[in-house]
């Protein structure tokens, strides 16, 4: 059998990982929990090109999740896609890199067969969006993002809050390959075993979020949105370090670094999700090269990397390439 030229385009996606800067409401007392903050960044990325084919196949980074996926969203078809995978967010290092590749995968296929899904609809194919929403908005719009938590359905979080990042500002990425983040089955075990989230803390965690972070975001306060998200991170990384060794970070060194990012100038300083990624802001692009140079001798020294990353204001890019 062979394939007609209007059927055999190749989709390319580009996708951002996005950070999970923390929890708004693990208490849940108003019906609703969870509840999660995010920043889209413009690296790393997953980048990815589908095309139809005879059979299913893929190749590359990632690949035996990828062709998981595929077969997933192409159902019943008789004939088949590959994909080949030219980049890929780290897996289990708390950037949502399971999100990314399932939303890229189902856009490409929705694509090159001529359906509109949303990226709410992609992730209920592709079975994500349990607890946050944010992997969903930053691959449909970028920016900086709050949800409003899970409520009594089954679908994902709605998108409460989106607003642009400052342009010139830069996260300074920390990255430990000897860890791994709480994922799967294990994720939702440690989820059930937590104590019950203080609802005082949930109220000042939102508090924090609509009069410092956000204003802080407008009003390209670093301090402020800085300030705001350090302190959210301790009190939702306290509530988790029983299920990290009894630490805020899933990875110490990557802690310690940080830490000296701080001291160095840096704020909003945090672990993304489970970790092991840690993250940092700064004001500019000079701000980061600065700190980059002075640390990433010790990092390597340490086991780690440092990688400068930028905010992401816009989606996932799709792109229909004839061939």
């Amino acid at each position: 059998m062979r394939l007609s030229s209007a059927l055999t385009a190749t989709i390319r996606v580009t996708a951002p990982a996005r950070l999970h800067l923390g929890f708004l409401d693990l208490n849940g007392a108003l019906g609703r929990r969870f509840g999660s903050i995010g920043l889209a960044v413009d690296r790393p990325a997953t980048e990815l090109a589908l095309k139809r084919s005879h059979k299913h196949e893929a190749h590359g980074r990632e690949s035996e999740r990828a062709l998981a996926l595929v077969k997933k969203f192409a159902g019943q078809r008789s004939d088949g896609y590959t994909v080949d995978i030219h980049k890929a967010i780290p897996a289990h290092a708390g950037l949502g890199s399971g999100t990314q590749l399932a939303l890229a995968i189902g856009a490409a296929i929705a694509s090159i067969e001529g359906r509109e899904l949303s990226a709410s609809a992609l992730a209920a194919l592709g079975e994500r969006g349990a607890r946050s929403g944010i992997g969903l908005s930053a691959f449909a719009s970028g920016g900086f993002i709050v949800d409003g938590g899970k409520g009594a359905d089954e679908t994902p979080p709605p998108l409460t809050l989106r607003c642009d990042f400052p342009e010139n500002w830069r996260a300074l990425l920390i990255f430990d390959e000897r860890e791994a983040g709480v994922s799967g089955e294990a994720e939702a075990t440690a989820f059930a075993d937590l104590p019950e989230f203080p609802q005082s803390s949930a109220a000042h965690i939102c508090h924090l979020v609509l009069m410092k972070i956000v204003p802080g975001l407008k009003e390209t306060d670093l301090a402020a949105f800085g300030s705001g998200i350090t302190e959210i991170q301790e009190i939702v990384g306290a509530h988790f370090a029983s299920k990290q060794g009894g630490s805020v970070w899933t990875s110490p060194a990557v802690g310690r670094l940080a830490h000296r990012m701080r001291d160095l100038g840096a704020t909003g300083i945090g672990q993304s999700s489970w970790g092991p990624t840690g993250f940092a802001f700064v004001d500019s692009p000079a701000a980061a090269e600065r700190l980059y140079d002075s640390l990433i001798g010790d990092a390597k020294g340490d086991g780690l990397n440092i990688l400068i990353a930028q905010g992401r204001n816009t989606g996932a890019s799709i792109e229909t390439i004839q061939n």
